[in-house]
């Protein structure tokens, strides 16, 4: 694996793992009857991941520096396997990235610092849930990406593979040859 490898791979294997972590509360949320204390765990937990250090959000939102700057690293070979793997990764990459941009912050904002006579209850319940979707449809992603960067790994290894018993065929018809031809002097 190269280091572009695992720029793209290190990102997306922390996120899938936060969003892992936030699939406790989304399932209960998105998945089963929604029940009071479902709703006030969703509550809880998205205030405290809201809440977080500025030094934890700045890890993050660099992690996903590093996948962009993998993936952009990568897609820069520019031939067959950098433009269908990489280029559907970078797509699925920065579909994910507007998603955490156009909902999960909008959503996180509403749940947890809600506007004063504007958001009800039910505006940061139906919140939570769209919050739960977008994160699911971010793991989906994510997901994909994975599947896409072993599926590159595997064409690859076939691609080598078949390189190598195409060049062993070819030494053996030169060696044949050569062979041939001493037998004729």
């Amino acid at each position: 694996m190269s280091f572009r490898q695992a720029a793209v791979l290190a990102p997306i294997s922390f996120f899938l793992g936060v969003l892992f972590i936030c699939f406790n509360v989304d399932h209960r949320i998105l998945f089963v009857q929604k029940t009071e204390e479902a709703i006030q765990d969703g509550f809880q937990f998205y205030t405290t991941f809201f809440n977080a250090p500025p030094a934890i959000k700045a890890l993050l939102h660099a992690l996903v520096g590093v996948g962009v700057i993998g993936l952009l690293s990568k897609l820069h070979k520019w031939d067959d396997s950098a433009m269908f793997f990489d280029g559907s990764s970078l797509a699925a990459y920065v579909f994910s990235i507007a998603v955490y941009l156009t909902v999960t912050i909008p959503t996180l904002r509403t749940i947890v610092t809600p506007v004063p006579n504007v958001d009800t209850f039910e505006d940061r319940v139906e919140a939570l849930g769209v919050l739960s979707a977008g994160n699911v449809i971010i793991a989906l992603c994510f997901g994909g990406i994975l599947a896409l960067q072993a599926g590159q790994e595997y064409a690859l290894r076939n691609v080598a593979a078949e390189l190598a018993k195409i060049k062993d065929a070819e030494k053996q018809r030169a060696s044949q040859a050569i062979d041939g031809d001493k037998k004729d002097q």
